[in-house]
C-alpha cells in the first residue's frame, strides 16, 4: 500500500489521473481494477468509482508495492499521448504529442486522440472543439458534453478564441504590416489567397483565382539561430496567430513567403530538411509546428464558458531538432 496527499496541481482531477501523476509506473488498467475491488480510499473511505479529488485529500492505494515500482514498458501507454493542461466540469484541454491523429480518418492507424480520451475518461460524449494536423503537436480543446461543445465551437466561429502556434522556419521573415493584437502583442500581418483542391496540398496565390479563400496570419520572430542551416542560413523560432483558419494555412503560407517550416516534407524541401538532425542524432521526423496558445477574449455571460474570459493557456513547443 502507498498513499499520497493531493496537491493543488492535482486538485479537481479524477483520482486515477491524480494517482498516475503521483506514481507514473501505475496504469489506468491497474487502478480501474483497484477501484472495482474497492482497494482505493479517499480520507479513509473506500471508493468504487473514479471520483474527483480535492487539495489535501489523502488517497490510499491498497495494491502490491511492486506495481508502483515496475519498469516503464517500451510500448507507449495512453497517457504518453497527451498531457492535461486544464480541466473543468465541461472542458478538457490537452497537449498532444506529434504523430497522433486527433480523429480517425483515411490514412490513420491505431487509436486516435479522441478515442483515447473517451476511454481514459469513460465519457463517450467527449468531443473535439477544433482540430490540428496529426504531425502538429500542442493544444487541443475538447468538450465533455453536447452543450459545452456547442458553446465552445461558437467561440471559435465568432473569433472569441485566438489560436497561436510556434514553429521553426527557414530564414528570418520580415514582411507584412505591423499590427497590435488583442493582448497588445506586436506582430506583422500577412494576407493571401488559398486554393484548396479536392485532395492533396493547398496552393497560395497573391492574386485571387476563382474559388480561392482569403487567408490572414500574424507573426513575430521570437528567436533566431544564426547560421545553422545549409550554407550558413539562419533559422527562426516564430509565433503565428491565425486570423483565418484554413487547411494547412501556416505551413503553406510561410512556404509561399520563402520560409517553410523545418521538417515539413510537403511544403518544404527534403534536401533542406535532411541537413538537420533530431535530438537523438537521427532524421527530423515531423514538421516543427506546435499549437502553443489559446487566448480567450470576452465571453458572453450566457455562454457556458464565460468564466474563461481573459484566460490564456500556453505550452512550450517540444522541438525535436538540434539547434546548436
Amino acid at each position: 500500500m502507498k498513499d499520497f496527499t493531493v496537491s493543488a496541481k492535482s486538485a479537481g482531477k479524477k483520482v486515477i489521473r491524480a494517482a498516475i501523476l503521483e506514481f507514473p509506473a501505475l496504469t489506468p488498467a491497474v487502478l480501474q481494477k483497484a477501484l472495482k475491488h474497492k482497494d482505493i480510499r479517499i480520507n479513509g473511505k473506500r471508493i468504487s468509482s473514479d471520483t474527483t479529488v480535492s487539495e489535501g485529500d489523502v488517497v490510499e492505494i491498497w495494491i502490491p508495492d511492486s506495481l508502483f515500482e515496475q519498469e516503464t514498458q517500451v510500448k507507449k501507454s495512453a497517457f504518453d499521448d497527451y498531457k492535461v493542461v486544464f480541466e473543468s466540469d465541461d472542458l478538457l484541454l490537452v497537449n498532444k504529442r506529434q504523430g497522433i491523429a486527433v480523429h480517425s480518418g483515411k490514412g490513420t492507424e491505431g487509436d486516435c486522440l479522441i478515442d483515447i480520451l473517451r476511454r481514459d475518461y469513460h465519457n463517450k460524449n467527449l468531443d473535439l472543439c477544433h482540430r490540428i494536423d496529426m504531425n502538429t503537436g500542442g493544444l487541443i480543446l475538447t468538450a465533455k458534453n453536447k452543450k459545452s461543445l456547442e458553446d465552445a465551437i461558437s467561440l471559435f466561429k465568432e473569433g472569441v478564441i485566438t489560436k497561436r502556434y510556434r514553429c521553426l522556419v527557414r530564414g528570418i521573415p520580415n514582411v507584412g504590416e505591423t499590427v497590435i493584437c488583442q493582448d497588445e502583442a506586436i506582430m506583422k500581418e500577412v494576407s493571401a489567397f488559398l486554393e484548396k483542391p479536392s485532395s492533396g496540398n493547398v496552393f497560395i496565390h497573391d492574386v485571387p483565382k476563382a474559388g480561392d479563400l482569403p487567408i490572414t496570419s500574424r507573426y513575430r520572430v521570437l528567436n533566431t539561430y544564426k547560421g545553422i542551416g545549409p550554407d550558413g542560413e539562419d533559422v527562426s523560432d516564430i509565433e503565428v496567430e491565425l486570423v483565418t483558419g484554413r487547411t494547412h494555412q501556416i505551413r503553406a503560407q510561410f512556404a509561399h513567403l520563402g520560409h517553410p517550416i523545418l521538417g515539413d516534407g510537403n511544403y518544404g524541401r527534403n534536401q533542406y530538411n535532411l541537413h538537420f538532425q533530431n535530438l537523438r542524432g537521427g532524421k527530423v521526423r515531423y514538421q516543427q509546428l506546435f499549437a502553443s496558445t489559446l487566448l480567450f477574449g470576452k465571453i458572453p455571460k450566457e455562454n457556458l464558458h464565460s468564466r474563461l474570459s481573459g484566460r490564456k493557456f500556453s505550452i512550450e513547443p517540444l522541438y525535436d531538432v538540434k539547434l546548436v
